[in-house]
């Protein structure tokens, strides 16, 4: 069946036959005769887009039953009674998926929490005596794994999510095009914001800017996170239900664009502006935000352990009179917002070529909050060209 029309920018179906090799190689390998996954997000639901090309949304559970030979068996928001074979695999929608099942069930009405599972372990019945890998349990509900347990008890069920993980945050040149191209919107964003910034705008305002040029060039999803502060009194940026403080001459505000683009993919870009010009202390804090990140980027070489990148940064940081990090300022991105692997001490995954990678050093001190954000391809050698294009400064504003 040919894909909708109105499918935004799908992903090619060699590129879905990919993935699908991939996860099935792996369950081969673990000996794993049926995956389990359940996403409710865009920003965190990696694993229903990479199988699928379809978002899970807004707190609307999507789960899925991935056979090692086979077509999916899906299960997402939709009126009782909803049970169609898709004989071809797709729908114009969903692809490799045999059977849709719809039912409408909401995590704000507990009564509801066993409709999914109770459709969808007709799809897991040939494997009651076989091994299920469950992908994702974090986001998965308490009440699908003990459904299935309870109504399973002679399948094994084991964690597999590491071992998909580690081929799902290796993008293809397909989807290294996408983050790209997900970074270039986001070019366009940060400059059409800080175009539209004027005193007397609140903070949210010039955010939303950003927001509609965003979603009119293919992001479905994101965040917009800003502040604005009177220099030398600075402060954490925020999302919308924090955006209400209006900008006046002399200040410094601060933008993060972390969305995804056409085709799915999360990048993050991070700017500061001044409606005005910037001091001195903030131009230096800025140029060593810069060494900080050249610092990282020389440790981040395929083979590298995140937790010595981690420990190397803050001695670096302590070393030169700034904050030891105790946030995340540097990991993976690709479906999910924030992807493996974090580059903090309890990370086990290590760097990669083919991973996209952000890097946002992010700190206060005497006043200045400095900080930079964009993403880089791993290559072979380490982090490639820049996937960004806005300059690396300080914008100054003029009125």
């Amino acid at each position: 069946m040919a894909l909708s029309e109105r499918k935004n920018t799908p992903i090619s179906d060699a590129e879905m036959q990919r993935r699908w090799a991939l996860a099935r190689a792996v369950m081969a390998e673990h000996k794993i005769d049926a995956l389990l996954m359940q996403n409710n997000n865009d920003h965190m639901g990696g694993y229903v887009r990479w199988f699928t090309d379809v978002p899970a949304c807004n707190g609307y559970p999507v789960s899925i039953v991935f056979p090692r030979d086979g077509l999916m068996s899906l299960v997402r928001q939709g009126p009782f009674g909803l049970s169609r074979d898709l004989d071809d695999g797709s729908d114009g929608f969903l692809r490799g998926v045999g059977h849709l099942y719809g039912t409408p069930s909401y995590a704000s009405a507990p009564y509801t929490n066993e409709y999914d599972p109770e459709l969808l372990i007709e799809a897991l019945r040939p494997f009651a005596h076989a091994t299920i890998g469950l992908l994702g349990t974090y986001q998965m509900s308490f009440a699908l794994v003990d459904y299935m347990k309870r109504h399973l008890p002679n399948a094994r069920f084991v964690d597999v999510s590491d071992a998909i993980d580690m081929v799902k945050v290796i993008k293809s040149p397909e989807e290294m095009e996408l983050c790209v191209r997900t970074a270039r919107v986001q070019d366009g964003a940060m400059r059409a914001a800080f175009a539209a910034l004027r005193p007397g705008m609140t903070d949210s305002q010039v955010a939303a800017v950003a927001q509609k040029y965003c979603h009119d060039h293919g992001t479905e999803m994101g965040i917009y996170l800003c502040a604005s502060w009177p220099e030398g009194d600075s402060s954490h940026f925020g999302g919308w239900h924090a955006g209400s403080r209006v900008i006046r001459k002399g200040d410094v505000y601060t933008l993060l664009v972390e969305t995804n683009g056409p085709g799915g993919m999360y990048c993050e870009l991070g700017r500061t502006a001044v409606v005005g010009r910037a001091s001195a202390l903030l131009k230096d804090e800025f140029a060593f935000t810069l060494q900080a990140r050249q610092f990282t980027n020389a440790l981040l070489q395929p083979g590298a352990k995140p937790a010595d990148i981690w420990n190397e940064y803050n001695a670096f940081m302590v070393r030169n009179g700034r904050p030891a990090e105790s946030r995340l300022y540097c990991h993976g991105q690709g479906y999910d917002l924030v992807e493996r692997p974090l580059i903090r001490m309890d990370e086990t995954m290590p760097i990669q070529k083919d991973m996209n990678i952000v890097v946002h050093p992010t700190y206060q001190k005497d006043g200045v909050l400095s900080w930079i954000c964009d993403n880089y391809p791993i290559t072979a050698n380490g982090p490639g060209q820049r996937m960004h294009e806005f300059p690396e400064e300080i914008v100054e504003l003029d009125f």
